[in-house]
């Protein structure tokens, strides 16, 4: 029997230190963050592109490493984020640097408005054999917007013939598109998996589909029916309206679960030190409660390890 309920999740939401709250341990078996940034201490080596969406704080390579050996991670997947738009440089560092060898592999962000874009993916991709797993793009723009072809690498036409062509540069390239959406573009998405029933899309943080009515959640989960479709427990936050420990996010969670089953989930987002780690480790087994430990155990690592050839 799990420790990790809601009357445990309940006692780390009060606890104020790791110290005065009762550890979660280390889940048995495979552990894989498909989900995790990182952004360079050194701004100058590594600095943000001048139309990066945001400037987060640093969290860079060593301070996650030490967290790796703490927590008993076995593999992340670096998403590479958009403050750093195009320029790579510091996941290949991350690549070159990683904690262990074969700890990391990675997603890369290109422009598909651009017609060089399948020409830069395959040298990214030929400096880096079987390390970079999938295309990331961006669909967020608000409801009723139009989509963008010059700026910042996010909001491209979904039905462009450029996306198209990048779609099937990803095809060739053997490795996955991963969605970063709000739950309305569920459609465009389904019909690009239709044109392109080969390739493994991954719906990043749940398709967000706590800032969407219940249709756009029905539509995320109509993607279902593609078999290389794959959902991504992560971001909770993101379907809650109550925050920690996200109670009220379970009805979205276990529709997910329900629809895409274990072996087409994946975990993102453990955390970067072990007091979000043991809180993220008590929420998967509270949100899935209803699972079995062999289907949880698929989504904390099992079916990433199939997904990304770790």
């Amino acid at each position: 029997m799990s420790i990790t309920r809601r009357t445990f999740a309940a006692s780390l939401a009060a606890a104020t230190t790791t110290a005065t709250a009762a550890a979660a341990p280390r889940p048995e078996g495979v552990l894989v963050d498909t989900h995790i940034h990182l952004f360079a201490m050194d701004r100058e080596r590594f600095p943000f592109a001048p139309m990066g969406t945001y400037a987060p704080e640093p969290q860079g390579l060593s301070d996650y490493t030490a967290f790796v050996h703490q927590s008993g991670i076995d593999h992340a997947i670096v998403v590479h984020p958009e403050p750093y738009q195009d320029d790579h440089s510091y996941l290949e560092y991350c690549l070159d640097n990683e904690p262990k060898p074969g700890f990391f592999k990675g997603t890369c962000l290109y422009d598909s408005a651009r017609s060089d874009t399948p020409a830069r993916l395959k040298r990214l991709m030929g400096r880096y054999p079987d390390r970079i797993v999938a295309f990331r793009i961006h669909a967020m723009g608000e409801r009723g917007s139009v989509p963008s072809e010059t700026g910042p690498i996010k909001n491209r036409d979904l039905t462009a013939d450029y996306m198209r062509r990048t779609w099937r540069a990803v095809a060739d390239a053997g490795i996955a598109i991963q969605m970063h959406f709000l739950p309305f573009y569920a459609p465009l998405i389904n019909s690009l998996c239709s044109q392109f029933p080969d390739v493994p899309v991954i719906l990043d943080h749940l398709g967000r589909s706590g800032l969407g009515t219940s249709d756009d959640y029905a539509e995320v989960l109509a993607l279902s029916k593609y078999p290389n479709v794959y959902m991504k427990y992560s971001g909770v936050g993101y379907s809650s309206k109550t925050g920690y420990p996200f109670e009220d996010a379970l009805p979205i969670v276990r529709e997910a679960f329900y629809n895409f089953g274990p072996d087409r989930m994946i975990w993102g987002g453990l955390g970067m030190n072990m007091q979000d780690f043991e809180r993220n480790v008590a929420v998967l087994d509270d949100l899935f409660e209803y699972a079995s430990e062999e289907d949880r155990a698929k989504i904390r690592g099992l079916t990433a390890v199939k997904l990304f050839d770790l």
